[in-house]
């Protein structure tokens, strides 16, 4: 008998059923009929853009900055460092690049899958949709 492969085989069952758990326990509703689960996951997805948002604008601060240092730093030093320093700021720069379309496509993806609708009608604040609308 193998154990590892049974233990292994009921990790994935244990997992797989406690997936299945945390999605129901959102999705039911309490005695008195109010659509608690949803309110929570409304409330979990409008946290996740918040947070999403808020890290993504010191990300792309800090990397343009440290773009800047290292490109400016290698500039000083030998030939060799200064091809590698081009590299890295030039890495660090798409990387802020990139972080920006996340900024802008990652509340309209989640508003996307919360409400169904693929229309952004909150413009002020991005992260403050409500799923019963």
């Amino acid at each position: 008998m193998d154990v590892i492969s049974l233990v292994n085989n009921t990790t994935k069952i244990v997992k797989y059923l406690a997936i299945f758990l945390v999605f129901v326990g959102l999705l039911v509703a309490d005695a008195q009929g109010n659509k608690t689960g949803l309110t929570n996951l409304q409330t979990a997805m409008s946290n996740l853009c918040t947070d999403a948002i808020s890290l993504l604008t010191v990300t792309i601060i800090l990397m343009i900055v440290l773009a800047a240092v290292v490109y400016a730093g290698g500039q000083v030093m030998g030939a060799e460092t200064r091809a590698r320093a081009t590299v890295w700021a030039t890495a660090m720069l798409t990387g802020a690049i990139i972080g920006a379309i996340l900024y802008v496509i990652v509340p309209w993806l989640i508003h996307t899958i919360t409400t169904g609708s693929t229309s952004f009608p909150n413009v002020n604040s991005p992260c403050d949709f409500d799923i019963t609308k």
